[in-house]
């Protein structure tokens, strides 16, 4: 079984899962941003930019993309963009505690 074809993550609700995870994490970069900040009003950009890069992988994966370059298809893969937005949530959580 090779990791970047998993069956699994060319069914529907596997791709309704990475709409579902990005729409909210899009938004909140689009309409409000400062939701990121921390309490002292600053965030941290790279992490910020593999949220984002997450958030692009949920989409490409989300409306049915599938890359064919190997480079490709790891750096969008479904479980990579996962990994990234469930940060990207970890980090709003933390902005909103502090």
């Amino acid at each position: 079984m090779n990791m970047i074809d998993v069956q699994f993550l060319k069914t529907r609700w596997s791709r309704v899962l990475s709409v579902l995870l990005a729409t909210p994490l899009s938004l909140i970069f689009l309409i409000h941003p400062a939701l990121m900040l921390d309490s002292e009003g600053k965030y941290s950009h790279g992490q910020l930019m593999l949220v984002m890069l997450g958030i692009s992988a949920g989409v490409i994966h989300g409306v049915g993309f599938d890359p064919r370059g190997l480079f490709w298809r790891v750096v969008f893969h479904p479980i990579l963009g996962w990994l990234l937005m469930g940060m990207g949530y970890v980090v709003l959580v933390q902005a909103q505690a502090s």
